[in-house]
């Protein structure tokens, strides 16, 4: 009688993303892990179905929330750019790679406590139009209501890129009762409330001293008259100015305007921590189930890894990093091969 098969579940895969440091693969796995096959992972990755719902149950006992808390919803694409023959996979734009790529897009919803300043992953959505026919936008706003109606965690203000500034979805969030803050592109169509000069793009508004300090209160085409929005020119840098939207008409600082926007590029960090540390991007398995278990698994590591550091004041970065430290620490003792000279 041969000797039983040792079981694989979604603990043991997570745990294999946590501890590998370059090489993510299945066959990999199985040359490190005794009775556990290339074919038995593969099994596992085809038959479970992991959603965007375990993320949940992994943080809602972790957040600390917050009445002045942010959403930020942002995209961010899984490079494949050297895989044919994955499913899921679509050209699309990378603002990482700054060009369009082959790549599984990702939407992504954090929570960011503004007294604490740390950030939560709370959502996520597989950008697969083929499939399901659902835009990025539609992703997010199902992400919102799902905050709003399931998770009902307090916020007050959302932030988004400029893709994700369309009158619907602003005008779903005015709605909710919440304030968004977003830079809108420079072909936008504006005008000065109360005037009936003619609409015209955004970038060709005029500014003087004040108006660049306070802001001005315009209407954005294809946005309600009754719904007015002022509008900052944020210089990010010598070569770039945004123009940023918002429905609260009480902001009178671009300082403060600028400050606020700034909380966005906490998304930035998840999509640099959970690509570098995770083995997000690195499955090479075809089937899209496997690519879906796979990412929502890649996602709880980085949950738990956040988590580790929030509680030891460290650094994602130098837990990952400790566990090559200890596998040195312990060589260094004891060598699994010993030097010598003849």
């Amino acid at each position: 009688m041969g000797r039983p098969r040792k079981t694989f579940g979604r603990l043991e895969y997570c745990q294999y993303l946590l501890s590998r440091q370059v090489n993510y693969t299945l066959t990999n796995y199985a040359e490190h892990v005794e009775q556990v096959s290339h074919d038995l992972v593969k099994l596992y990755l085809q038959r479970d179905k992991l959603t965007a719902s375990q993320v949940w149950k992994e943080v809602k006992q972790e957040i600390e929330m917050s009445e002045d808390g942010y959403l930020v919803f942002d995209d961010t694409v899984l490079d494949k750019s050297h895989s044919r023959h994955i499913d899921s996979v679509r050209w699309q734009y990378s603002g990482n790679a700054h060009d369009v790529i082959r790549g599984i897009g990702m939407v992504n919803c954090i929570y960011v406590n503004p007294e604490t300043e740390q950030f939560w992953v709370i959502d996520y959505r597989i950008f697969d139009p083929d499939k399901d026919g659902k835009s990025k936008i539609i992703h997010v706003q199902e992400m919102l209501n799902n905050v709003v109606h399931h998770k009902k965690l307090p916020f007050k203000t959302v932030l988004m890129d400029s893709w994700y500034s369309t009158y619907k979805l602003m005008l779903m969030i005015h709605h909710l009762g919440k304030l968004f803050y977003c830079p809108i592109k420079k072909n936008r169509t504006v005008r000065l409330v109360d005037s009936d000069d003619p609409y015209q793009k955004i970038d060709l508004l005029s500014w003087n001293e004040a108006q660049l300090a306070q802001g001005q209160t315009i209407q954005i085409k294809g946005m309600p008259k009754e719904i007015p929005v002022k509008v900052f020119s944020v210089s990010i840098s010598t070569h770039r100015t945004d123009y940023v939207v918002t429905n609260d008409l009480a902001q009178h600082c671009a300082d403060d305007t600028k400050n606020i926007c700034a909380i966005r590029w906490y998304v930035e960090q998840f999509h640099r921590e959970i690509k570098q540390l995770t083995g997000i991007e690195k499955c090479q398995c075809r089937k899209q189930r496997i690519q879906r278990n796979h990412i929502a698994c890649a996602v709880q590591v980085w949950i738990f890894l956040k988590k580790r550091a929030y509680r030891s004041k460290q650094t994602v970065y130098e837990i990952k990093r400790n566990l090559m430290k200890n596998y040195l620490v312990n060589e260094l003792r004891d060598p699994s091969i010993r030097m010598s000279f003849s």
